[in-house]
């Protein structure tokens, strides 16, 4: 009976440990990929979106109401156009690197579900 319940405290301390692993491990992961998505959309994407508005044109900004109006409804539509480019707005796939266009859509598409109101 003592031979079980040793077993049992053993499987019950390396089943908490894995599943304390398991749930901390995504938000680190999460926290660096959204400082990379900042980071990527300062230096590549700010200087005509500032705040998620558009210098250049006001109506195409990175605001959740215009995204959907012009049929951006997801981040991987905001891949492509960071990635390829779209009207007047060149591509950055050569200056974001491998997968920074869907880093930096995915930062941009929870920017603007923020409203782009900073925390």
């Amino acid at each position: 009976m003592n031979f079980f319940f040793i077993k049992l405290k053993v499987f019950l301390l390396i089943s908490f440990c894995c599943t304390f692993f398991y749930l901390s491990l995504p938000k680190e992961l999460n926290a660096i990929q959204t400082d990379l998505g900042a980071s990527l959309f300062k230096y590549n994407c700010a200087g005509c979106h500032i705040n998620g508005g558009n210098i250049i044109r006001r109506s195409k900004n990175l605001k959740i109401s215009s995204l959907k109006r012009n049929g951006i409804d997801n981040p991987e539509a905001i891949a492509k156009i960071a990635r390829q480019g779209i009207g007047i707005m060149s591509g950055y796939e050569d200056k974001l690197g491998e997968n920074g266009d869907q880093i930096v859509a995915n930062w941009v598409w929870e920017q603007a579900q923020k409203a782009w109101i900073q925390e």
